[in-house]
């Protein structure tokens, strides 16, 4: 006769292994928690309650950390110059600073609306240098011409192509208004290939975006405010877009126009290396990453780095590599500030001028 077994008892290796004891949580734990609504909340303390969400939300709440310590060694003792003779007395007078910010950002997103997040950095001098794309050159400009629209994601392309909009994402450009920027930059292609003939100097891509700056003469424009503070532009793919277009029609009627990159890498790397600390702000991945962690090279890594992308690491990219694969290139000192947010910029990045660069701007 089988022995029956009791059912008041739970099997002991199903409750030893479902009820294991914890070991003793460290006093300088912190507990997640997120925002209470119950209560009145400053936008301020909304950002700031993001550090204990948990997840992206966490790894933000650390992006503004960084930003700040970036910010609290910025301000310098030594007043910047007003010299617009020197294209190059911004790289000597900002290497004086105790922490040049390297801003860099893809050209979708002077597209897009952070144009003109992009734009109060540069117009009250928050940043040491801005590193993009061709388009995160021209769209400025164009921008400064003709509007860009919000559209759809699901916009037929055919139909679009027939009707002469152009789209980036959700966004519309009608074609009308690169016809506009070519208007206006063919002119000026044609008094700078006659100043570099006539003064045997060459021109840099920085040194390009600069007189661009200065002509379009807009206060709507961030590569205004980059000419107007000396704020040096890199764009070492400055001809991958509508200017490379131009500079290719232009090239047939008018030949000899040079663009030197290797005396904008000098001087894009000087400012890295003659910086006491630097810090990376990184919008997306791609030319404009890749340039500025090459440039923190020099100076054997960046002290403070805050990467925003959806990019993963899982293909080998450098866009989507993790901040600790740039500390192995030593393009991040070990031990440094460094965090990675997996989000749209265009989601997060406001947020985190708000709560870092505008805070006295948008108030508690």
């Amino acid at each position: 006769m089988a022995t029956s077994t009791s059912t008041n008892v739970p099997p002991s290796g199903a409750s030893a292994a479902v009820l294991q004891s914890s070991d003793p949580i460290p006093e300088d734990a912190i507990s997640v928690q997120g925002p209470n609504f119950d209560l009145p909340m400053t936008l301020q303390g909304f950002l700031k309650s993001y550090e204990r969400i948990g997840f992206q939300a966490n790894s933000f709440g650390k992006a503004i950390d960084i930003v700040n310590l970036m910010r609290k060694w910025r301000l310098s003792d030594e007043p910047v110059a007003e010299d617009e003779s020197d294209e190059y007395t911004s790289i000597e007078i900002r290497s004086k600073t105790r922490c040049n910010i390297f801003l860099g950002y893809t050209s979708n997103l002077i597209s897009s609306g952070l144009r003109e997040v992009i734009l109060h950095l540069v117009k009250h001098n928050h940043v040491a240098a801005l590193v993009t794309t061709a388009g995160g050159i021209e769209e400025d400009f164009i921008k400064c011409l003709g509007k860009t629209y919000l559209a759809d994601f699901n916009l037929d392309g055919a139909t679009l192509r027939k009707r002469g909009m152009n789209r980036i994402g959700n966004l519309i450009v009608p074609n009308d208004n690169y016809c506009k920027f070519e208007d206006w930059l063919t002119p000026i292609l044609d008094s700078m290939l006659a100043e570099q003939k006539e003064s045997g100097n060459v021109w840099t891509p920085s040194s390009f975006i600069r007189r661009l700056g200065k002509e379009i003469n807009n206060e709507e424009s961030v590569y205004y405010w980059a000419y107007k503070n000396n704020i040096p532009v890199f764009c070492p793919a400055l001809t991958d877009g509508s200017i490379g277009d131009m500079l290719y029609f232009h090239s047939f009627k008018s030949p000899g126009f040079i663009l030197d990159i290797v005396a904008d890498i000098r001087s894009l790397n000087e400012l890295a290396r003659n910086s006491k600390k630097a810090g990376m702000i990184v919008l997306g991945g791609g030319v404009c990453k890749h340039q500025i962690a090459n440039a923190m090279l020099i100076r054997n890594g960046a002290d403070y780095s805050v990467f925003i992308n959806t990019g993963q690491e899982f293909d080998g990219s450098d866009s989507g590599a993790r901040p600790d694969e740039a500390v192995s290139w030593g393009k991040i000192r070990a031990g440094a500030e460094a965090v990675k947010v997996y989000a749209d910029a265009t989601l997060v990045f406001p947020m985190l001028v708000a709560a870092t660069f505008a805070q006295d701007v948008v108030g508690p």
